[in-house]
């Protein structure tokens, strides 16, 4: 395996790219960027703030530049799950390994708490995740190098099948 790799996660929100990213850069001994958090640090305020205060034309810009300086160093980089329909983004993710971290809208709402949300949020938020899930999942599918599904394993088993995958991509 290529030690000065870039790889990609992509996927759903709660499909688990900074989760799985921190353990697999670990694993790889390479660096791990988590663009949103980058652009949480560079701004000073929460993803939410941000699109609250700016709207989503800014903060997209904002995630292109910020996946870009990622995606162009070695490493582990989480992408933002909305990164990918940055036509920029798009292009930058098909120069790298992309690892799509499948998730169903069940699990995810779950790792992301939404069924601990009150009925009206939840419905919103679910409606919400299933929206983004319908539109992105032909991207993630366009852009993927290797296809993990989340749902049924793991960090551990996660991490392990994507070096798995990688060495056999390698070959």
């Amino acid at each position: 395996m290529s030690p000065a790799r870039t790889i990609a996660l992509i996927g759903a929100p709660g499909a688990g790219k900074s989760t799985v990213g921190r353990a697999l850069a670990d694993r790889l001994g390479l660096p791990f960027v988590d663009v949103d958090a980058c652009i949480e640090a560079e701004q000073g305020r929460l993803l939410r703030e941000i699109f609250a205060d700016f709207g989503e034309t800014r903060f997209r810009a904002l995630e292109r530049d910020a996946s870009a300086s990622a995606l162009a160093e070695p490493g582990v980089v989480a992408v933002g799950s909305g990164a990918v329909l940055t036509a920029d983004v798009a292009a930058a993710l098909r120069d790298v390994t992309v690892i799509w971290l499948q998730v169903s809208v069940a699990q995810a709402s779950r790792r992301l708490g939404l069924n601990q949300a009150g009925v009206l949020v939840l419905g919103n938020l679910r409606a919400t995740l299933i929206r983004q899930l319908t539109e992105r999942t032909p991207v993630y599918q366009n852009l993927a190098t290797i296809s993990v599904d989340t749902d049924h394993a793991d960090v551990p088993a996660i991490v392990e099948r994507i070096v798995a995958e990688l060495k056999e991509d390698d070959r």
